[in-house]
């Protein structure tokens, strides 16, 4: 279980992006963020995956308090983070990016397993290196397989997954979310504005102001945002092809 406890955090500057979160992240489940642009949404994951420190507040995984933990240190406890926007590795190839995350040779089942679990055929990516060649779309399913590659993840973190990719691999990704919550019983902690998404959702949290609005079940938060939608102009996006505001 993973618990963020009067979590603060501030630029360099002295601007407050995060103002007390207090959220308990339900084991097993998949938990959607959500809420407006700039609301802190990203600068939470980041925090939870230790990209960087709170300002004050602690970070509780399984009742043990990780919040000076690196990286590579919250990694090998079992956090795993899935970049907005996919970095590429001149020199690598995709093959080689898996067996990274998984700290072993791959068997070439397991391997093609993985990618066709994001929509890709294995054959054709499998060597291809992991560079500027790929387009976005191709880039963020290899990085999505990457975190599913990954041993002992406990709780893996997504920011933003469909950003900036096709219908298609929209639908794979969608895919791939609903087999890891009802095969393997993983934590996800998705970062999202769509619809689709949130549909899937065990959990939704709406981050706005730097603070929790809302939290609780699907059923009894998503009604309440699609009312929202009707009535003005709201946080959730539908828009594939025309992208989102990044925070």
């Amino acid at each position: 279980m993973l618990e963020l406890k009067e979590l603060k955090w501030q630029l360099s500057g002295g601007e407050e992006i995060l103002k007390g979160i207090n959220l308990t992240i339900p084991e097993g489940k998949m938990t959607v963020v959500t809420g407006p642009n700039g609301g802190g949404k990203t600068s939470l994951a980041k925090l939870i995956a230790g990209l960087e420190q709170p300002t004050s507040g602690k970070i509780i995984l399984n009742k043990e308090d990780i919040t000076g933990c690196s990286i590579t240190e919250r990694a090998q406890k079992g956090i795993s983070y899935a970049f907005q926007q996919p970095v590429r590795f001149k020199g690598l190839t995709v093959r080689d990016l898996l067996e990274l995350a998984a700290e072993e040779k791959l068997p070439e089942e397991k391997a093609c397993s993985i990618l066709g679990e994001v929509g890709l055929c294995a054959q054709e990516y499998i060597d291809r290196g992991v560079d500027a060649s790929l387009s976005g779309g191709e880039s963020k399913r290899i990085e999505i397989a990457t975190v599913l590659a990954r041993k002992g993840a406990k709780v893996l973190i997504f920011d933003e997954p469909e950003a900036g990719i096709d219908l298609w691999s929209f639908s794979c990704l969608i895919d791939a979310f609903q087999k890891l919550k009802k095969e393997y019983g993983e934590t996800l902690l998705i970062i999202s504005h769509q619809e689709r998404i949130l549909e899937i959702a065990d959990y939704v949290v709406v981050i706005e102001d730097g603070k929790v609005r809302r939290a609780g079940d699907r059923d009894e938060v998503l009604p309440e945002l699609l009312s929202q939608e009707k009535a003005s102009r709201c946080p959730l996006g539908k828009d594939l092809e025309g992208g989102f505001d990044h925070e």
